[in-house]
């Protein structure tokens, strides 16, 4: 940190990303919506607009680890920020996804004339849940438990330890999304077979592109962790990561209720 400054404060330098980052999202709107109506050239600029925000957030994310991690900006003060930051962001997630929770409980506990007045509807057959969802439930629990290793290694300044339980953390993740999939090549309905297919897809697809998102998230933390980035006095980067996985564990829980075992029994 300058030895000048005299306050706890982070005053950013000028930078470029955000103006880059409306650009990148303008074109993928535009493209977007050019591409869905079958427009000339809509799948280059929709391509042309990912790659720009792909990049965009890439730099943005480098210049924060930066000056975050070398340069030492991200006083306690500074790093209240992300960590208040991310509670309310965790928190529009959840509202997002107790729509579809909301959708399948209004569907099953009043199910109308159209579905046949039964749940699951009528010519519906839905998946065992004692079988790849009762699995995969516990396999993503112990990644949660993981992930909590791995912050009191942290805590503890047991680097080694740490990256061994993001690597734990990873491979469960990884192992559940690929049951995940899985699961979806064997189901015998689609997303457009009435109410049931299209709640079940949206609510475990979601959830499971989360997972994803979660496990890029820890991915990166392992990198930062071996590196040698995160200490116990300075990993908001981390804490944020394990907040959002554990919430991502959270959701699986419901999901399983209230998709899974209220359908399927």
């Amino acid at each position: 940190m300058i030895e000048s400054q005299r306050h706890s404060y982070h005053l950013v330098d000028p930078s470029p990303w955000p103006i880059s980052g409306s650009l990148g999202a303008l074109a993928t709107t535009v493209g977007g919506v050019m591409y869905m109506h079958s427009f000339q050239g809509g799948a280059t600029l929709l391509s042309l607009g990912l790659l720009f925000i792909l990049y965009t957030m890439f730099v943005w994310w480098r210049d924060v680890l930066r000056e975050s991690t070398l340069e030492g900006h991200h006083t306690k003060v500074v790093q209240l920020g992300p960590r208040y930051g991310s509670i309310p962001f965790i928190v529009s997630e959840v509202m997002f996804l107790f729509a579809f929770f909301r959708a399948s409980s209004h569907s099953s506990l009043a199910p109308t004339v159209e579905i046949g007045g039964i749940w699951p509807p009528k010519g519906i057959e839905v998946l065992d849940p004692r079988e790849i969802p009762f699995l995969n439930t516990p396999i993503l629990l112990s990644s949660g438990a993981a992930v909590t290793w791995a912050h009191h290694a942290i805590l503890a300044g047991k680097e080694k330890r740490a990256v061994y339980a993001l690597v734990a953390t990873v491979s469960l993740a990884l192992v559940f999304t690929g049951f995940q999939g899985m699961e979806y090549y064997q189901a015998p309905f689609t997303i457009l077979d009435s109410i049931y297919g299209s709640t079940f897809f949206l609510a475990t697809g979601f959830h499971g592109f989360h997972v994803i998102i979660g496990t890029l998230f820890l991915i990166i933390c392992g990198i930062r962790q071996y590196l040698g980035h995160l200490t116990k006095e300075h990993h908001v980067g981390f804490e944020a990561a394990a907040w959002y996985w554990h919430f991502v564990d959270v959701v699986r829980l419901f999901l399983f209720v209230s998709i899974y075992w209220w359908g399927g029994i």
